[in-house]
């Protein structure tokens, strides 16, 4: 199964997040998409794979993500070899969401978990509103992962 959870404020990560989780059901996954506020530690010790999603702020993953991550000290150890990715949406092009992405890759690594993007990047990313060549970046990153789980 893989777990996407994001935070979204104007639905641009929400659009983002959706996009990923019909590229993983296109190739026969289980999907559970929650928003951060309902997600807990549970969801990720049951997940094969997790994918974060969150708005740029300032350059690092938003509050709430921060929060969730945080909580998921709780079960360090048991994440590991767990396939990871993330994905992020910024106001601008100067928003730092490459270095939110590796808040985000970070904090996967440091469980042990294995991380994985799409054309080599560290996620995918999005500049306002999504567009159609980023959905379908997001698409082939859900894809993607269920490609290297061998669902």
């Amino acid at each position: 199964m893989i777990l996407i959870v994001y935070d979204s404020c104007t639905g641009n990560t929400q659009s983002m997040a959706k996009s990923i989780a019909q590229g993983a059901r296109e190739r026969g996954a289980e999907v559970m998409l929650k928003q951060v506020d309902d997600a807990t530690v549970d969801d990720l010790i049951k997940a094969d794979a997790i994918i974060l999603g969150c708005p740029t702020y300032f350059g690092m993953m938003a509050a709430k993500m921060k929060k969730f991550v945080d909580q998921s000290n709780d079960i360090w150890g048991k994440l590991d070899k767990k396939m990871g990715a993330a994905f992020t949406s910024s106001g601008g092009i100067s928003g730092g969401n490459e270095t939110t992405l590796l808040s985000l890759i970070q904090a996967m690594l440091i469980h042990g978990m294995i991380v994985t993007s799409p054309l080599g990047r560290y996620g995918v990313v999005a500049i306002g509103k999504p567009d159609k060549k980023t959905l379908e970046s997001c698409a082939k990153l859900g894809r993607r992962m269920v490609s290297l789980l061998r669902i």
